[in-house]
């Protein structure tokens, strides 16, 4: 008899062995291999490992086991500790996509920007203040302390390179002192002061490139990438006992000159590119692109994409010294968020709900619109609307207006400073006006059109908030399984899934859920409930082991649209509250909703008399019954 022991070295093996794995996860049945090869996996070996009930292949290789999903993964696990010493010159890598290659730039993007935002925001916010105080008569710009504080901001700026230097490096685990070291020559006021002398300067007859890189980001990011390789290949070869000093001297010979002549040139072409990208789009569609930006923000927040837009803000902002598109569309959104969430605290009358939308609207009024967004507004579509329409409204003003930024914060009533500007006291002004019309126009709006009855957080709470989150499942024979969720439910094959569609797992039905609140089906143990809560497992009285999964690759979002009110082993009865799913989130992460209800043990129990069409949670769906009895019956 083979066991899971057998069966995991088994499927091992025939996925390429652990130097192909990149990364390995499961989910309720499945293992989930990122392989560094996808062509050494042997499927047609998988499917015949005992235990194996199907194999799926796509970005992922997925493995089916059925409800011992954690014992297979547990055992592979051991078996790749134990062969961890092959693998030990270095980490798997996946072969490159473009799909894990954008992946693998946004995770960068993210590691290197987004710790330098506070030094930048403070020192933005900081030369704001001097600015105000300026121009209300409080400082001159000649006395000697005004220009002393000014330069604490101006620094921030100056030294730019080395604070993108700093965490490139660190990302990357290059050297940091070393990097530093070599990106400090494009800052250090010698070699400035040559490259802007009379005539220039010239390195063995080559004439260097007069850039003044001071508040440059890419020049440093492409010379700690090219020092990356640089200094993994000089430590490799050189004999231990030099290293101390032999490395560091090759990276310096190898490094500097290209940087000087070549990275750092084509960083600073790259960075011009961009901002002129940024600027180009603003003056060809002027008040329209920052609209259109304003509008769409609560979608490209809710899937990280605004990440994307830092890199070019802060060059922008750096160079420029003004940001005209991206956090003048921000300031428009962050109030508008603000501005529906308090409409909803007024117009709720749920408790709970107004609780959060007060809280909440005070936090984006000041910039930080996490909270309106992530626990008001995207769970309610009539909010959400709202937030579009004063977004929307407040970006065409603050357009028209050409308002501009000058320091990189979150904007918001705390930082609205940012939009102080010495030459021009109306790009306050105007800001200030901006703000309130997109306040207004999603207050109103918010007031207008909401509806307790539409609201897909109250219908959450209010499943949550009944009997022990319960619901009194009808009565119904034995062997009956209760619908888990209201909706619709449809026959298996209706399910865009070749696991489930296919019927690998077991048969059963779906359900297009209309609410997020999901039952016990039938009584009985629970015999599974992962990290990420999208699906569960319970093992009823009777034996019949019933599967039901919300959603379709749901694993991926790591439990955070799910609220488990039950834990793996509890006992719980027909019709009690297992979880809930905020179907709105999962829509937005563009995952499909549907909920699989599956016999796993199907060698045991058929399915019989199923239903389709509308059903509410708790009314019968499908008859589970023993081979015995449903042979009995024909």
């Amino acid at each position: 008899m083979t066991t899971t022991k057998d069966a995991a070295g088994a499927i091992l093996e025939h996925v390429g062995g652990p130097e192909n794995i990149a990364a390995l996860q499961h989910c309720s049945t499945r293992l989930r291999f990122n392989l560094v090869d996808d062509a050494r996996a042997d499927e047609a070996a998988l499917k015949a490992v005992p235990g194996v009930i199907g194999v799926v292949r796509g970005p992922q290789t997925q493995i089916i086991v059925g409800s011992k999903v954690g014992d297979y993964f547990a055992e592979i696990e051991k078996l790749r500790g134990g062969r961890a010493a092959a693998r030990a010159a270095g980490t798997p890598r996946q072969k490159l996509t473009w799909k894990r290659a954008g992946s693998a730039i946004m995770d960068f993007v993210v590691a290197v920007f987004t710790p330098i935002i506070p030094a930048i925001a403070g020192a933005g916010i900081f030369k704001s203040f001097l600015i105000l105080a300026s121009a209300l008569g409080w400082m001159q710009t000649t006395d000697p302390s005004y220009q002393v504080l000014s330069a604490i901001p101006d620094a921030v700026f100056f030294f730019l390179p080395l604070l993108v230097t700093y965490t490139a490096a660190k990302k990357l685990g290059v050297n940091i002192p070393l990097a530093l070291g070599i990106v400090g020559l494009l800052v250090f006021p010698t070699f400035s002061g040559l490259l802007t002398q009379e005539g220039g300067v010239a390195l063995f007859g080559l004439p260097i490139p007069a850039i003044a890189y001071n508040a440059q980001v890419f020049p440093p990011i492409l010379t700690v990438l090219l020092l990356w390789p640089v200094e993994k290949l000089a430590t490799k070869i050189t004999p231990g006992p030099i290293r101390t000093f032999f490395v560091p001297l090759l990276c310096f010979i190898v490094v500097s000159p290209i940087m000087i002549f070549a990275l750092g040139p084509l960083g600073y072409g790259l960075g011009s590119l961009l901002t002129g990208g940024m600027l180009w789009l603003y003056g060809t569609l002027g008040w329209v692109a920052i609209a259109l930006l304003a509008a769409v923000l609560p979608f490209i927040i809710s899937v990280g994409m605004h990440k994307a837009f830092i890199p070019p803000t802060i060059a922008t902002v750096a160079q420029q010294g003004r940001d005209p598109f991206y956090l003048v569309a921000s300031l428009a959104h962050n109030i508008a968020e603000s501005g529906s969430s308090l409409a909803v605290a007024i117009r709720t009358r749920n408790k709970t709900l107004r609780g959060t939308a007060i809280s909440s609207g005070i936090s984006a009024f000041f910039g930080i619109t996490e909270p309106a967004l992530y626990g008001v507004t995207l769970q309610n579509r009539r909010a959400l609307f709202a937030v579009i329409a004063g977004s929307l409204t407040g970006g065409v003003y603050l357009g028209i207006a050409a308002v501009g930024a000058f320091a990189l914060v979150s904007p918001g009533a705390a930082s609205i400073s940012m939009f102080i500007d010495v030459l021009n006291p109306w790009n306050l002004i105007h800001a200030v006006i901006g703000a309130l019309v997109a306040f207004a126009t999603a207050f109103v709006v918010s007031l207008v059109i909401w509806k307790d009855s539409d609201s897909g957080t109250i219908r959450a709470l209010d499943a949550q908030a009944g009997t022990a989150g319960d619901i009194a499942a009808e009565p119904v024979a034995d062997g009956r399984l209760v619908a888990p969720v209201a909706g619709e439910v449809v026959p298996l094959d209706r399910v865009d899934d070749p696991v489930f569609g296919g019927g690998i797992l077991g048969d059963g039905v779906a359900i297009r859920p209309s609410t997020g609140a999901v039952y016990a089906p039938l009584s009985g143990v629970v015999s599974s409930l992962l990290p990420s809560k999208h699906a569960f497992g319970i093992t009823g009285d009777d034996g019949v082991e019933i599967l039901v999964h919300v959603g379709l690759d749901t694993v991926k979002l790591d439990g955070a649209p799910f609220v488990a009110h039950v834990a793996q082993g509890d006992r719980v009865e027909r019709g009690q509250l297992v979880l809930e799913a905020d179907l709105e989130a999962i829509h937005l992460a563009g995952f499909d909703t549907i909920t699989p209800v599956v016999v796993l043990n199907g060698d045991a129990f058929d399915v019989v008399e199923a239903l389709t069409g509308p059903v509410e949670a708790g009314t019968g769906i499908f008859t589970a019954r023993t081979k015995e009895a449903a042979h009995g019956t024909v």
